[in-house]
């Protein structure tokens, strides 16, 4: 893994200056099939519940968060030891799963979705997995749940509807205790934030990509990278001080 600081990329159209804090990549090459297959042979996953969940997810179309993004999503719940987790966008809760089996004894999830088509997934599937006292789950539009929490947080995962995460990255910062973690979902939009073509109805959502990654890379109190996870993973650490810029 290489570490570096971009100043611009000529692949972004208008040639957007984009500035990258502190942002991690791949060595120049991106994983093909073949290691792909490669790395697939080592996976060792027994849960019948989530390789179920992953199958389902596909058949119906239904996103979710990509398998090696949740592997790694469960190393950071495992190296950070969150006691008070908040997912916003469960799905059918099969990140709420993998969240949940590595928590410790006393830690809690609180995880919120709109759909109710995707509530009742989760609810069965959450009924399934043998964590139901270790997850909450709050059914509703998270812009109106999120400023009625009074507790915070010590890591937060964002995986919703893009139009609404500048918004929600917002209100997350607010959740968010010092020195806690967020992990956000989705920030390469599919190849679609670094292509110089978008697909017309990839357009509105990849812009607003773009402008949040923006955001993301320079926020004062966030320590942040993007990393070429799955479909592009946001990590970041609370400071609780403003960053000075080089």
């Amino acid at each position: 893994m290489t570490a570096i600081e971009a100043k611009g990329d000529s692949d972004i159209p208008g040639n957007e200056k984009v500035l990258l804090k502190k942002v991690t990549i791949m060595d120049n090459k991106m994983i093909d099939v073949k290691q792909l297959h490669y790395l697939d042979g080592f996976r060792n996953e027994e849960n019948k519940l989530i390789l179920e969940m992953e199958s389902f997810a596909v058949e119906n179309r239904i996103p979710i968060l990509d398998r090696n993004a949740a592997a790694f999503l469960e190393l950071q719940i495992r190296f950070s030891k969150p006691k008070r987790v908040l997912e916003i966008g469960t799905a059918i809760g099969y990140s709420s799963i993998r969240i949940a089996r590595n928590l410790s004894n006393k830690a809690m999830l609180h995880t919120i979705e709109k759909s109710e088509d995707n509530i009742k997934l989760a609810e069965e599937n959450i009924s399934k997995s043998g964590f139901s006292e270790k997850i909450t789950l709050y059914k509703g539009d998270a812009l109106e749940i999120m400023p009625n929490l009074s507790s915070k947080y010590d890591f937060i995962f964002l995986d919703a509807d893009k139009e609404d995460y500048k918004r929600l990255f917002d209100y997350s910062l607010m959740l968010l205790k010092k020195k806690g973690t967020l992990f956000v979902d989705n920030l390469l939009w599919h190849g679609f934030a670094a292509a110089s073509h978008v697909p017309k109805q990839y357009k509105t959502s990849t812009r607003m990509i773009r402008e949040f990654n923006k955001v993301f890379l320079n926020q004062q109190n966030l320590y942040s990278a993007i990393l070429t996870i799955g479909d592009g993973i946001g990590l970041a650490v609370k400071t609780g001080k403003r960053n000075k810029k080089k």
